[in-house]
């Protein structure tokens, strides 16, 4: 017991989108002191079947209901509503979600190059029928601002003022903004966060060394990738000017770390708690009770309408 840290009600860990989540594994984030799991769900053709759907969904549940943790899903990344099939998969994808009881449903929107206006326009109709069966379900989508693995071409989803205005458009309680701060630090969109604070309702974080303009090198980093998903502060990311908003908006904070370059759980929560939201690292249990109470505004919400 004297290992088990306080679980910060506002920090999540994402789960490697190709591993399934065991018990144990489970237990381990949950004793290190976070609150939520992200994982990440089958591929998109994989969601047009109902069934085969169903069952994976039940069987996570069943992992996940061994323990306190919340969960937000991830969609698959190339899952752009607006053509037949896709919108299928995203059905299924809203299913998913349901029977394996998300507060959050992470997705790509605008994933489309610019100057598409007609592709843009299409998956935009679908979504505006898509978060009309999400909020009979109790399903919150949160669409995400991308930015490039590798330098290529700028699209819709890189501006993350766009995917703001595309939730203020659709304008349902079940949908809202991921606003992704690392994807945010390449694109050099870091100064839209105050913009967009309003429309968060979840948090991506984890750092990389920007968009990499003067060939800027680190050791034991890929040396052209631009998505390196580091721990806070182990790239160029100003989190003194980033945490003062986080902690402004009471969302989930999802850190998303490459396996490789993650330091052990307890240390990654507690150094999250204090970079991110300025809290001392507590290791006894005994202070739930009361440091819950003291610090009420801390506590997260999400309530998916329906739910």
């Amino acid at each position: 017991m004297g290992n088990i840290r306080l679980m910060n009600p506002r920090l999540g860990l994402n789960l490697h989108r190709n591993h399934w989540p065991t018990a144990p594994a489970l237990k381990a984030h949950e004793a290190a002191g976070f609150a939520w799991v992200q994982v990440h769900t089958p591929p998109w053709p994989m969601l047009c079947g109902r069934e085969r759907t169903r069952l994976h969904a039940r069987a996570l549940r069943r992992v996940l209901d061994t323990t306190g943790l919340r969960l937000i899903l991830h969609g698959p990344d190339d899952l752009v509503a607006g053509a037949p099939k896709q919108d299928r998969a995203f059905e299924g994808l809203l299913d998913y979600a349901y029977e394996a009881r998300a507060d959050l449903v992470a997705v790509h929107a605008l994933n489309i190059p610019l100057g598409d206006r007609e592709r843009a326009a299409a998956e935009e109709r679908s979504l505006e029928q898509l978060v009309g069966r999400a909020r009979e379900l109790g399903v919150l989508l949160a669409l995400e601002n991308l930015a490039p693995v590798y330098p290529s071409s700028p699209r819709i989803c890189h501006d993350p003022l766009a995917v703001r205005d595309l939730v203020r458009r659709l304008d349902s309680p079940a949908a809202g903004m991921l606003f992704d701060v690392g994807h945010a630090h390449i694109t050099g969109k870091l100064d839209t966060l105050k913009r967009c604070l309003g429309d968060v309702v979840l948090f991506h974080v984890h750092d990389n060394l920007g968009a990499r303009l003067n060939g800027l090198e680190a050791p034991g980093v890929d040396p052209l990738r631009l998505d390196l998903h580091l721990s806070p502060g182990a790239g160029s990311l100003p989190w003194h000017r980033v945490a003062p908003l986080l902690r402004e908006r009471n969302a989930p904070l999802m850190l998303e770390i490459e396996p490789t370059h993650r330091p052990g759980l307890i240390t990654l929560a507690e150094t999250a708690s204090q970079v991110l939201l300025a809290t001392p690292a507590m290791s006894s249990p005994r202070h739930l009770a009361a440091g819950t109470e003291a610090r009420g505004e801390d506590v997260v919400t999400v309530s998916p309408p329906g739910r």
